[in-house]
């Protein structure tokens, strides 16, 4: 972090933060801290890429933390009057020294915030600078400089260098613009590395569909098998067992010689040939069919990789391509629908007219159901066994059922009720009533 921000934002603290309020971590290294007048700031202390920054809306915690770090921090700076803010030794070092209260003695602490490479790191210091707990515990072995309880703090070696002084208008608007600035990035980030994994799947998925049989060669084959056969079952009575070959006219009264490879028995032979030829027969009826079903999957990547490109923000990327955890077990290879999880709600998607018909044979009568209205759409089906779903989940739905459904952005109306109202005409023809339509952007 820069020395001249750092400055500018110890500037600000002296003037608008009297007291801290709470202070508490919320992810690995980011700590909330609201000072009076609910002025929150969020320090984040990772290596390489630390920060300070403010955030409109309060960011939700990722777990609760109860380290001996955390316990000290909030005994000791919840509620407590700061005495002094201040750039440590002229460096990237930010202290706040603070006085609490308690039923026993006044206690004074200083929150060590150092943005000095290598050295980041939160510790909390006594008033004779003696660790009383720290973020990261540093020993002999890893660093020059120890850091460790009950431990006098050692002096980080000054680095000489003249600081870049810049000139910042409105440090309260800046401190907004690093986190939309840094999210930006972070997004960008995502993006591309969500749709670098789904092209894979989908190049693999392409290959798979040009190496696929063509019909016409499967039936070509088919019958050229059975014409083989037939005509090994027709001779039998000439044929002697480990025969190599024989001639015979064939159906278009050509003669041709019918290769034997060898085989004891003919009669086997011809048999193993007719199972050929049925297997060849079958495999050529659903080809097409299995060529439908794959291209519709890579249909379905395509149009993922551009949702995720228009996604405006790291839930939206996560929500529809969410990371694998390390211990989740493998889903089966063949899913009869696509599946999305958004607040506790499991919401499937049909992108095809087999994955539509799919979804409402296999739904329940509690279920809601989403269409695009008066006009032709993926069938979206959100698990639920109470009478409403909240309006959170009724967009996420409906949205999710434009993006998957046309081409281009716009205002798009979609039509939802409980499965129960949805009447199956034919294949994934329905009609419906009573329903409610929502209005979404895309």
């Amino acid at each position: 972090m820069k020395y001249f921000l750092l400055k500018e934002i110890v500037n600000y603290l002296k003037e608008n933060a009297q007291i801290i309020k709470s202070i508490r971590r919320i992810d690995n290294n980011l700590i909330i801290t609201e000072f009076n007048n609910k002025n929150i700031l969020y320090f984040d202390i990772s290596k390489g890429n630390a920060t300070i920054f403010k955030h409109k809306k309060i960011l939700s915690s990722k777990k609760d933390f109860n380290a001996p770090f955390d316990v000290s921090l909030q005994k000791r700076f919840s509620n407590s009057k700061i005495e002094n803010i201040e750039l440590y030794n002229d460096d990237k070092i930010l202290n706040i020294k603070v006085n609490s209260s308690s039923s026993y003695k006044k206690l004074t602490t200083i929150l060590q915030l150092e943005f000095t490479g290598k050295h980041t790191n939160v510790i909390i210091l006594d008033e004779n600078r003696i660790v009383i707990e720290a973020l990261r515990h540093v020993d002999e072995f890893s660093s020059s400089r120890v850091v460790k309880v009950g431990h006098k703090l050692d002096e980080i070696p000054k680095q000489s260098f003249v600081p870049k002084i810049e000139i910042i208008p409105n440090i309260e608007e800046y401190l907004y613009e690093i986190y939309e600035k840094r999210e930006q990035e972070n997004l960008e980030n995502l993006k591309k590395q969500k749709i670098s994994l789904i092209e894979k799947k989908a190049k693999k998925l392409k290959m798979t569909i040009d190496s696929l049989p063509k019909k016409e060669e499967l039936e070509l084959e088919s019958n050229s098998l059975y014409e083989k056969a037939n005509l090994i079952l027709s001779n039998l009575h000439n044929l002697k067992p480990y025969q190599k070959s024989f001639k015979v006219y064939n159906y278009e009264g050509n003669e041709i010689e019918i290769d034997l490879e060898g085989k004891a028995s003919a009669s086997k032979y011809s048999n193993d040939l007719f199972k050929k030829a049925k297997r060849a027969k079958q495999k050529a009826s659903n080809i097409s069919l299995e060529k439908d079903n794959l291209t519709e999957k890579l249909e379905f990547l395509l149009r993922l990789i551009q949702n995720i490109k228009n996604a405006n923000s790291l839930e939206d990327c996560e929500f529809l391509y969410p990371k694998k955890e390390k211990n989740q077990t493998k889903t089966k290879k063949s899913q009869q629908c696509e599946s999305f999880f958004f607040e506790g709600f499991k919401i499937m998607l049909g992108t095809s007219e087999r994955e539509n018909i799919y979804l409402l044979e296999n739904s329940k009568a509690s279920d809601f159901w989403f269409h695009l209205k008066d006009r032709p759409s993926c069938h979206v089906i959100v698990q639920n066994t109470k009478k409403e779903l909240p309006d959170s989940v009724i967009n996420k739905a409906a949205t999710l059922c434009a993006k998957f459904s046309v081409d281009y952005s716009g205002v798009y109306e979609v039509d939802f009720t409980q499965r129960r109202n949805v009447k199956i005409q034919s294949g994934a023809n329905v009609l419906y009533n009573p329903y409610t339509t929502t209005v979404v952007k895309i």
